[in-house]
């Protein structure tokens, strides 16, 4: 059976049952658990994420978590995340295993990939005056909006180092974070693919005047100050909102 085929001969809602860095495989009849093999290039015997009744059939006590919309070219599919109410499966696949396998289906794989969470740093930076900088932007999730400076952490890094290098990246500022700086940490999922983020806010005071601006010019168009009245009015992410309410008094 091929893929194509697969998504469109099954039922539209399968179940994400995780524990623990272990996933709940089964094969095109239903039968599980089956574990995928690292590196397989071929398409071989499918296996993919079971449906409701097959859960059932496994005897399987769970509860569910949310449900994530899933768009694969024509196809759309709900995947139910839930918890299976058990001891540790250790016969289970181990969730990393699953995208390196041909033979794994699609929706389980892009299911894992959504699972994911995405990790962004961030700054309230404070000056003299207890304003706050903010950034317009020119590209993104919020163009032309006002933001805090930051952005995604890469793979390595400390979201300490994240958030300074986003401000020298984006703003053209060196900045310090100390260790015992305040910060706030936050995590929201705000679309029905289910995609979680994370975002790690840290305060700096500094003196505002003391401070050369040198914008990027493909992604900053203008930066300000402003009060945390203002910047609660002006910020559009749910994030900087949060993170501002809560550093910046």
């Amino acid at each position: 059976m091929t893929f194509d085929g697969l998504v469109n001969n099954m039922a539209d809602e399968f179940v994400h049952l995780e524990h623990d860095g272990k996933l709940l495989l089964v094969d095109e009849q239903g039968k599980g658990p089956q574990l995928p093999i690292k590196g397989r290039t071929t398409v071989e015997d499918t296996i993919r994420l079971p449906t409701v009744s097959e859960v059932s059939q496994l005897e399987i006590d769970w509860s569910e978590k949310r449900r994530s919309v899933l768009q694969l070219g024509d196809s759309t599919t709900t995947v139910i995340k839930g918890h299976p109410n058990i001891e540790w499966p250790k016969h289970w696949a181990w969730k990393d295993d699953v995208i390196s396998d041909s033979s794994v289906d699609p929706i389980a794989r892009e299911s894992v990939y959504r699972s994911l969470h995405r990790l962004v740093a961030k700054l309230v930076v404070i000056n003299e005056e207890n304003k706050v900088l903010m950034a317009k932007v020119k590209r993104g999730h919020f163009v032309d909006s006002w933001t805090l400076p930051g952005g995604y952490l890469d793979h390595d890094e400390h979201p300490r180092k994240g958030a300074v290098r986003e401000a020298l990246e984006e703003l053209g500022i060196e900045l310090t974070i100390s260790e015992n700086a305040d910060s706030i940490i936050s995590q929201n999922i705000f679309t029905q693919e289910g995609i979680s983020f994370i975002s790690l806010t840290y305060r700096v005071d500094v003196l505002g005047s003391k401070l050369e601006f040198k914008l990027k010019d493909d992604e900053i168009s203008d930066v300000d100050w402003f009060s945390r009245e203002q910047a609660l009015g002006q910020a559009v992410s749910w994030f900087d909102t949060t993170a501002i309410s809560q550093l910046l008094k």
